[in-house]
């Protein structure tokens, strides 16, 4: 017991207070809800009747309007407030696409349900401002893994959709699916308003903005880009994570695809799968990621990036046929636990590091905006390489690893920043 109160993560969970305790504390609540159906989106669209270049077609218009969204989010953050946008834009950008997943019937339904999906944009911003604003800044990298452990958490109940699929088949059961994801968001969005409070950087923002209008709100944002633009820290922020968001959306788009096509896995083990992917990340969180110094961030990056591509590398080299599939797709799953932990986590970190907290909700606007925007085409470009070949999109994957590794020592040599190069 004594060990597990010393443990860095959990003395940080213990201790956290106000609203990082009530973000963190409810954050299993989204992945109990989204997290149960999101990564059988892919097979669930071709099972409806779209083909993999729709599928990519839907992923990009889901990045397009995340671009917008992005853009707009420091300005509705700063003028409604932290706590408001968050609960509003919760309900546009989650509720309202289950409901149009759940009488999806063809390739419209995907596309009006990703536009609305983008409205997410606006909560992550605002609730990434919540979270932090007013939180111990040593304390960041240790709460946003949380974060991350949170929705890994949530695949443990993953055989719960391979228990419904096996019943009733692909689309009814992640229809189920989509019914309680509503219910347990809506909850979710209901507890979070009410133990929250507006943060002191929120309260300044607002009352700044509060005769301005949206328009005038975003002409400062010439100004926070600038700002940006000057700083390493930043476009060093930026370039990874535009670099993880790509290979993260590529693979949780085609990662499916290639498994049930060419592995031939049963549509109803895939959740096993899921599962699994999830426990080897957690247990890496609570002994690896855990440990990452936030001045120390040289050797965790190229150790992310090195795992991420012997996954992505392993997963190209699995046997379409035979048992033995199944104990390489694992050993490919522990390489990418390990490797999408580490650049998720340091990714959030990043941002959250280097963003000043006066002009913090304008500066993740920009941020996420100009990830967004270079995210945009690879969904169709996945799409079109899936349908060439299913090993086409993970090929592009490691192409975008190798830049990482590159990026990443380039950074380090040439910048004697506030990290201390291990």
């Amino acid at each position: 017991m004594r060990f597990l109160v010393r443990h860095p993560l959990i003395h940080t969970l213990v201790n956290l207070r106000g609203n990082s305790r009530a973000c963190v504390y409810t954050e299993p609540m989204w992945g109990l809800s989204m997290n149960l159906f999101l990564p059988y989106m892919s097979v669930f669209m071709l099972a409806v009747g779209l083909n993999d270049v729709k599928v990519g077609i839907v992923a990009s218009v889901y990045m397009l309007s995340r671009m917008v969204f992005a853009f707009l989010s420091g300005a509705l953050t700063d003028k409604t407030g932290r706590r408001k946008s968050v609960a509003i834009y919760d309900v546009l950008g989650w509720c309202v696409p289950c409901v149009i997943w759940f009488f999806a019937a063809d390739f419209r339904f995907f596309i009006v349900a990703a536009l609305f999906n983008g409205t997410m944009m606006v909560p992550v911003n605002a609730w990434g401002c919540l979270m932090i604003e007013d939180a111990d800044k040593s304390k960041i990298t240790h709460i946003f893994t949380w974060i991350m452990i949170s929705g890994h958490m949530s695949a443990l109940f993953s055989p719960i959709a391979s228990l419904l699929i096996s019943r009733f088949t692909l689309v009814p059961a992640i229809k189920i699916l989509f019914v309680n994801a509503f219910i347990v968001m809506s909850v979710k969005i209901i507890i979070l308003y009410i133990y929250t409070k507006e943060t002191s950087v929120g309260i300044v923002r607002m009352e700044e903005t509060r005769n301005q209008s949206i328009f005038i709100i975003l002409k400062g944002y010439f100004g926070v880009l600038n700002l940006m633009k000057k700083s390493s820290g930043l476009v060093f922020s930026i370039t990874i994570a535009s670099l993880y968001a790509i290979i993260s959306m590529i693979n949780t788009t085609f990662w499916q695809i290639l498994v049930s096509k060419k592995l031939e896995v049963p549509y109803s083990a895939l959740p096993i799968f899921t599962m699994v992917r999830s426990c080897i990340a957690l247990f890496f969180f609570f002994t690896i990621i855990a440990r990452i110094n936030q001045k120390l961030l040289k050797n965790p990056l190229l150790v992310g990036f090195a795992s991420y591509f012997a996954g992505q590398a392993t997963l190209l080299l699995i046997p379409a046929a035979g048992p033995m599939r199944y104990f390489w797709l694992c050993i490919s799953l522990i390489f990418d636990g390990l490797g999408a932990g580490i650049l998720a986590t340091l990714s959030e970190s990043l941002i959250a590091i280097h963003a000043e907290s006066p002009e913090r909700a304008r500066i993740l606007a920009i941020f996420q905006m100009i990830v967004m925007a270079i995210c945009i085409p690879f969904g169709w470009i996945g799409g079109l390489l899936s349908d060439i070949s299913k090993n086409l999109p993970f090929t592009l994957n490691l192409t975008l690893i190798c830049i990482g590794i590159i990026v990443t020592l380039v950074y380090f040599k040439k910048y004697k920043s506030q990290y201390t190069q291990s």
